[in-house]
């Protein structure tokens, strides 16, 4: 299934209180985030969602305010991170992608996390731009519900 064919993203039901998420974007793309960031957060309202929003400088960064936001203290529900990388001519974004999956995915399973990731790794601008549109498809929006989910499921094994 594409992202063009999946099913209009709606917020799961949630039991308890609305949820505190932790929003983290990498704004590089403006245009490609800033429309993952409307759905994530049309989607977050759906169940009234307390969110702060942080941005970091690029995708390398995420995995790196997720964990800085975890140690803090400071107690939140989930976490949903946006970010692209866009494929260019040298490696470089093989070892970012790689590196930005790789630590948002350890901190998730190793910290117990609940955590949408909608970082798009694309050959090209115009596939970005069609997973991010800020109406119809889109990546944020399947991010927030990928969060939501989760939390569902740690509240429910944690009763």
């Amino acid at each position: 299934m594409s992202t063009a064919d999946a099913p209009a993203p709606v917020a799961p039901a949630l039991a308890g209180p609305p949820p505190r998420i932790l929003i983290v974007s990498a704004p590089y793309y403006h245009h490609v985030v800033d429309g993952m960031m409307s759905a994530a957060q049309e989607i977050l309202g759906q169940v009234k969602a307390e969110l702060t929003v942080v941005e970091v400088s690029g995708a390398f960064e995420l995995a790196q305010a997720v964990a800085i936001a975890h140690k803090s203290g400071r107690k939140f529900d989930g976490y949903v991170v946006l970010g692209c990388v866009v494929r260019g001519e040298t490696d470089h974004y093989e070892f970012i992608c790689s590196a930005t999956m790789d630590g948002l995915m350890h901190l998730a399973v190793d910290q117990g996390l609940c955590l949408g990731t909608a970082v798009l790794t694309v050959d090209t601008l115009a596939q970005a731009v069609a997973r991010s549109h800020e109406t119809g498809a889109n990546k944020g929006a399947e991010a927030a519900v990928a969060c939501l989910k989760q939390i569902a499921i740690a509240r429910q094994f944690a009763s």
